[in-house]
Order: structure tokens, then C-alpha cells, then sequence
């Protein structure tokens, strides 16, 4: 039987899902969120690790896409929508 006086755990952060995505110059991506921010995320540090290297070419950055609720580019990577609300900054 439950303990009713137990302590409720507090239920975990839900991080809003991407709603949409425009690549910048500069491999940034522009993002909103389902919360209605509009924030930027940098790739640039990203990009010097494993399949990330292959964003470094503008013409494969620039065909990222809404999977879900977040962004995926044509070979399969994707950035969790936790990950790109905590990194980016408000626009």
C-alpha cells in the first residue's frame, strides 16, 4: 500500500519540441519552439566530432528538417530538442 505521506516527486522538466528550423550562415540554426521562442544554436563547436564533420560543408548543413520535435540533416544526426533549448540563446 502507498505511503500517503511519502514526499511526491516532482514531476521532470519537459523542454518545449522544435517546431521549426532555418539554417544561418555561419552553421547556426535558426529555431522555434513550441513554447513560441525563437532562439539560435551554434553547430560550430559540434563539428570537429565524429559524423558532425560532415556539417562543416554548407551545401550538407543547410538541408537539416523537422523529425519529430527536433532537427535531423539527410545522413541521420540529430540534436535532441533538451540539448539545442539548453545551448542556444534567445533571439
Amino acid at each position: 500500500m502507498p505511503n500517503p505521506t511519502a514526499p511526491v516527486a516532482e514531476p521532470a522538466t519537459k523542454y518545449p519540441g522544435v517546431t521549426s528550423v532555418k539554417a544561418a550562415d555561419g552553421h547556426r540554426l535558426i529555431l522555434s519552439f513550441g513554447n513560441g521562442e525563437q532562439r539560435v544554436f551554434d553547430v560550430t563547436p559540434l563539428l570537429s566530432f565524429g559524423r558532425f564533420r560532415d556539417l562543416a560543408l554548407p551545401e550538407v548543413f543547410k538541408r537539416v528538417r523537422i523529425a519529430y520535435d527536433t532537427v535531423e540533416w539527410e545522413n541521420g544526426l540529430d540534436l535532441d530538442p533538451e540539448y539545442l533549448y539548453e545551448r542556444s540563446q534567445p533571439i
